[in-house]
């Protein structure tokens, strides 16, 4: 048996090794400027054949090649930073849709932490947000089977589901004695990107909940909508990002370009290879999807130049963080609120063939002044003056093997010292039980928003605390 095993190591070797040579023969052929190949980790890779071989051989079951190779992949990935993943043939499609901005589920932005399941963010409007699940909280338990030890995945599929059928979903939260149940029922979940509307006459409010496919073409409905023929007497508007993960980075721009001068750089990325080096600038080439027309032309000239605050908080992410730090850099808006996410890494989707890909991070972030995005965030120009619990809210910094900042010295986004006392959505203290406890979350942009309402007496000239100075750049 020994001389098999050996002899299939070797073999596995030599398929392993004639891949990775395949496929460095066929980056070469696509970029002639890259440097050399790597060489092939012989000892490594022999290490790895010979685990392969007692697996198959000594494993109390038998296991399939594929699902050997499948797992040995994802652990290549997840080992690398919480956001590149390799996507299945339901996992790639799903993912497809989600940029449509209708897909099934329950509405949790969810990343895996110390063997379970940590919620990232709750999507608006969704089961998972109406019925109060929280930033930080972690998923223990799906109906009846224990998270810890599953792969991410796994457990997103399990949370995945037949819209109207329902799960239980066990939870630790931070400052509860004991595990809070939550029973969901699955949905349809369509994610309005863009909301709008005027808060009194002169003030404009435009809500961005995620960045899509649509989303440029519908914030250009809602500015030609909310201006209409009182764009001259617009004194003020303003943009939400609060909670908003993020999405396509093309969507990021086209927000940025409709309120920044054409041309100006609005995001800059640097990456390893030729291709992750990028300069994003407020022109259509930069945001359209081939020869669309340009929906951001002809808009009302105002919406340049009227006073602008953007609204952010620990559950505004990648996208939301690019395009705050854009109109933070350029002096075009005042950004109000707390500590961004700090998500600032790019995510290449690479097709591998058979519908399945991998998600890789291959550059960082960095906003036109130089500053970069990853596990720092955007720092608001005014606090938030409300204690909403923002402190404690989990972000990019506090997740394990998070990329680096890029600096030598990488700055902790969140604060230093976390109140240990936990607050229900809303920010309002626990003063229930636990059975009658009030988990609703506040809804953005409603009369209960003290943000908004702090962002108001801003435009009105009402005394705020001075705003609070952003540290300097670097590039």
């Amino acid at each position: 048996m020994s001389n098999t095993i050996k002899k299939s190591g070797l073999i596995l070797i030599g398929v392993i090794a004639g891949v990775m040579l395949s496929l460095n023969f066929s980056a070469i052929a696509k970029k002639e400027n890259i440097e050399a190949i790597h060489p092939l980790p012989i000892e490594e890779l022999r290490t790895f054949a010979q685990v392969f071989g007692r697996i198959k051989s000594d494993y109390v079951e038998s296991v399939e090649d594929k699902k050997l190779i499948t797992e040995a992949i994802n652990g290549m990935l997840v080992g690398l930073d919480p956001h590149s993943a390799y996507l299945d043939k339901d996992e790639y499609k799903e993912l497809q849709i989600g940029t449509q901005g209708e897909f099934g589920g329950l509405g949790i932005q969810v990343t895996m932490e110390d063997g379970v399941v940590k919620v990232i963010s709750p999507i608006e409007d969704t089961p998972a947000f109406r019925a109060g699940i929280q930033t930080g909280d972690l998923i223990v338990k799906l109906d009846d089977t224990v998270v810890k030890g599953m792969t991410l995945n796994d457990a997103i599929k399990l949370m995945r589901g037949k819209p109207k059928t329902s799960i239980k979903i066990t939870i630790l939260r931070e400052g509860e004695s004991e595990p809070l149940v939550f029973n969901l029922v699955r949905d349809i979940i369509k994610i309005q990107s863009v909301k709008s509307k005027m808060l009194e006459p002169g003030y404009a409010y435009i809500r961005i909940t995620q960045f899509q496919e649509q989303t440029g073409e519908n914030l250009a409905q809602a500015i030609r909508t909310l201006f209409g023929e009182n764009k001259k007497e617009m004194k003020g508007l303003i943009l939400d990002l609060r909670n908003d993960p993020g999405g396509l980075l093309n969507g990021a721009v086209a927000v940025s370009a409709a309120f920044l001068p054409e041309n100006a750089l609005v995001v800059y990325t640097e990456g390893r290879s030729p291709d992750a080096k990028m300069k994003l600038h407020a022109n259509p080439e930069f945001y359209l999807r081939g020869p669309d027309k340009d929906y951001l032309r002809g808009l009302p000239s105002e919406v340049k130049t009227v006073p602008m605050i953007t609204l952010v908080n620990g559950g505004s992410a990648s996208a939301s963080e690019i395009v705050a730090g854009a109109l933070q850099d350029h002096k075009r808006s005042v950004v109000m609120g707390s500590q961004t996410f700090g998500k600032g890494s790019v995510q290449t989707i690479l097709p591998l063939g058979n519908n399945t890909a991998i998600k890789l991070t291959t550059a960082r972030y960095y906003t036109p002044n130089g500053q970069s995005i990853q596990a720092q965030g955007i720092t608001p120009d005014i606090l938030d003056e409300a204690d909403n619990g923002d402190d404690q809210r989990l972000r990019e910094s506090d997740l394990n093997r998070h990329l680096s900042n890029g600096k030598k010295t990488e700055k902790k986004a969140t604060s230093e010292t976390k109140k240990t006392e936990s607050k229900p959505a809303g920010g309002k203290k626990d003063k229930k039980n636990k059975d009658e406890k009030d988990n609703t979350p506040i809804e953005f942009g409603s009369e209960e928003d003290q943000l908004l309402k702090q962002a108001m007496n801003y435009f009105k000239g009402i005394t705020l605390p001075s705003p609070k100075k952003n540290d300097e750049s670097e590039s």
